[in-house]
């Protein structure tokens, strides 16, 4: 029963924030009031009036657009292709609707370009498309599915003031997130699902990010505060002068990573900080051996891997958590055990010699969904039916099984409860102990710096900056990220010390999990 008994009332106007936890049933109920769905009983209704949503077409009729966590374009079309994709009505299919496009564009400081290929775009770009493919269409009732997953927090700020001066404007927005500080920061109205039915509703002027995270999941907030280094004198990975060239849709060559050198020891997290699409991906992409290098080296474990192919990376020992769990994670409609496969076709308990074994995976399979909390009705079911942060947590349980010397961890929390969170941070601190080296990119920069040992800024393909987690703040951390800064970064020591103060509360609650979170979680 993904949702059953659920009572929102949203005002005209209003940012109402929709919370819970991974498989709560807020994507469901989304999707019925976007028209993807159809509800088996109850009433839905618009501006005092009873609506019947078939389609996604009868939801954008009635002036309500989606923009999903992950998103629903097309690859091979260019950016105005796709926003104008089934709206061909509206301003046709020329100048007047690439002008268009361009006017909201500016108008909300998305900086899309219209004639890029979505497939050259990353994922905070992709997200801008979606956005302007909502707004392109005259939507008054917004639903934004993890908005601000991709943004460092100078563009979570912008995003807040555009969602400001559309409620001044009479727009609704209904807005899912996990993180409970935006929540508060922007909402004007909280309500909370846990199970598929509405627990209640909060006033963000009163709750505090505790009680909130104990109405989602019984469970307290989290956090990755600092702990004592685990780091060994011996290398793990090096990365030596890389530099990548793409061609765009233009044919303009584009430098993408320039001259990227890095180090990363046994029992070390080196975190990676950056605006999406300033190269992130391309490194991940060069380490792993998904794309070819046009100069430098790759080192693992003191052998050159430059030229070896991804599988032969992997067997050497390199786990790896993709940006985009559907892409590059997942095949969405294969069944948990071939999921678990992989990535891992070669290595037990996935094949004896040279031939896969079923029975093995089927039963490996079966103990990370137990281990890693995997909410399932069993390993048979199709990846698609999981929800996003229990498809994360599946590919985690496949990555660490293999005790990789070096894990490549692109967001690895990205669209996960708080519950959840504090589980998979565990998981890489267990592993670290151990001698496990993590390459960690993420948006969260509270996750960067809690986890991290060292963390480096990219922009525009060149490891620009450095900072030591214990020295610097978030705040200047993202200012970095934007070029505004360079070399190496040091913050005030009052706002560390506030930092600090906020990290040590969260592990505090954290620390506070009980019988009670336990039986919550099941």
């Amino acid at each position: 029963m993904a949702n059953h008994d659920i009572d929102i009332t949203v005002r005209r106007g209003t940012v109402h924030a929709l919370m819970g936890e991974n498989g709560a049933g807020k994507s469901t109920l989304m999707k019925i009031l976007y028209g993807m769905q159809r509800p088996d009983e109850g009433t839905i209704a618009i501006n005092g009036k009873q609506v019947q949503l078939g389609t996604p077409a009868d939801a954008i009729d009635l002036g309500i657009g989606m923009v999903h966590q992950h998103f629903m374009l097309a690859d091979n079309l260019t950016v105005w292709e796709n926003i104008v994709l089934g709206g061909e009505k509206l301003h046709g299919m020329g100048g007047k609707a690439k002008a268009k496009i361009q006017e909201i564009s500016d108008q909300y400081g998305l900086g899309v370009r219209p004639d890029a290929l979505i497939e050259d775009l990353g994922v905070a770009d992709r997200q801008r498309v979606e956005i302007l493919k909502v707004l392109y269409r005259g939507a008054n009732i917004l639903i934004l599915d993890e908005p601000t997953a991709v943004l460092v927090p100078q563009e979570v700020d912008a995003l807040f003031d555009n969602l400001r001066e559309l409620k001044a404007e009479g727009v609704t927005v209904i807005f899912i997130s996990h993180k409970l500080h935006e929540v508060l920061a922007v909402a004007d109205a909280i309500s909370v699902i846990r199970r598929g039915t509405t627990v209640g509703d909060a006033d963000p002027k009163t709750v505090t990010a505790r009680q909130l995270a104990e109405m989602m999941v019984g469970a307290e907030l989290p956090s990755p505060a600092s702990r004592e280094s685990t780091v060994m004198p011996d290398e793990m990975l090096g990365v030596n002068g890389l530099r990548i060239a793409k061609t765009d849709a233009e044919g303009i060559e584009r430098v993408v990573l320039d001259d990227v050198s890095l180090r990363i020891r046994r029992g070390e997290v080196l975190g990676i900080a950056g605006v999406e699409g300033n190269g992130q991906a391309e490194l991940v992409e060069a380490i792993m051996g998904m794309i070819p290098l046009d100069a430098g080296t790759v080192t693992l474990d003191g052998k050159d891997v430059t030229n070896a192919l991804t599988r032969a990376r992997r067997e050497a020992g390199i786990g790896y958590i993709p940006e985009d769990r559907h892409r590059h994670g997942l095949l969405l409609e294969a069944p948990l055990w071939e999921n678990r496969i992989l990535g891992h076709v070669t290595e037990t308990p996935n094949s004896k010699g040279v031939l896969l074994d079923p029975a093995g995976a089927r039963k490996d399979t079966q103990r990370i969904v137990e281990e890693y909390d995997v909410r399932t009705p069993g390993i048979e079911v199709t990846a698609a039916s999981l929800s996003g942060g229990n498809q994360q947590k599946l590919i985690i349980g496949r990555e660490m099984s293999h005790d990789p010397k070096l894990l490549v961890a692109a967001h690895p929390t990205r669209g996960v409860d708080v519950g959840a969170q504090a589980q998979i941070w565990e998981q890489i601190r267990s592993a670290q102990r151990e001698g496990l080296a993590v390459l960690l990119i993420s948006a969260d920069l509270d996750e960067l710096i809690g986890l991290s040992d060292t963390i480096r800024v990219i922009y525009r393909g060149r490891l620009v900056a450095d900072a030591d987690p214990a020295t610097v703040t978030a705040e200047d951390l993202g200012t970095a990220m934007t070029g505004a800064a360079r070399g190496h970064i040091e913050s005030e020591p009052d706002a560390v010390a506030e930092q600090k103060a906020t990290a040590a509360e969260g592990t505090e609650a954290a620390s506070d999990r009980s019988a009670d979170d336990t039986q919550a979680g099941e």
